[in-house]
């Protein structure tokens, strides 16, 4: 297979154009990366488990796939249809009112062990960047987040480690986090100059 890699003008080595998978296309983060991978060049499919999303992401110049993570056959289906050289998880499963996240807090941590498991068994040995949080977090969220990247890096891929996210559209549109901490569209811009790091940790994080 002819590399997707290539050496660039004082840039070191860049990513070619390939086919992307973003899974949680419609979160947070996923709305501020689609645009810039698409305007890098890249074929883009944002999957998102909600049909009225599905405008949204195709708005943004992706290919909208909906489906739902914990549907493992139809989303191996969907995986090997789409063919993607690279699969970048940013699944989550968050209220919109941050009073409600105690009340989430088993969700999140299901769609970060069984969610992150099906989206690696669909990716079938591709390439693949997942999120994870800088911050320690109490009881079996903490016990979620280390599966989801032990996970991860057991299949060769690699966890990006975002600090909280503030700017629009998050819990702190208007404020700052605690440290650490990362603007959003700031997190995506740095996870699209992450998508050829080799297998590993990365912290996105301000310079507190």
């Amino acid at each position: 297979m002819q590399s997707r890699y290539a050496k660039g003008p004082g840039r070191g080595t860049s990513l070619r154009p390939v086919r992307i998978l973003v899974a949680g296309a419609s979160g947070v983060i996923g709305v501020q990366l689609l645009p810039l991978l698409v305007s890098s060049g890249h074929e883009v499919t944002g999957m998102t488990r909600t049909p009225g999303k599905a405008a949204a992401l195709a708005g943004l110049g992706a290919t909208p796939l909906v489906c739902d993570v914990y549907d493992l056959a139809r989303l191996s289906s969907a995986v090997a249809a789409t063919d993607p050289h690279l699969v970048i998880d940013q699944l989550t499963d968050l209220p919109d009112d941050p009073a409600a996240l105690p009340d989430r807090a088993a969700a999140n941590n299901r769609i970060r062990r069984v969610g992150t498991a099906n989206l690696l068994a669909a990716a079938s040995g591709r390439r693949t960047l997942a999120q994870s949080v800088a911050w320690s977090l109490p009881g079996d969220g903490a016990a979620a987040v280390l599966e989801r990247e032990q996970m991860v890096l057991a299949a060769g891929g690699v966890v990006l480690r975002y600090g909280q996210f503030y700017g629009p559209g998050t819990y702190y549109p208007d404020s700052l986090p605690g440290p650490p901490r990362i603007q959003v569209a700031q997190a995506a811009r740095r996870t699209v100059a992450s998508l050829n790091a080799p297998k590993g940790v990365i912290v996105l994080a301000d310079a507190d």
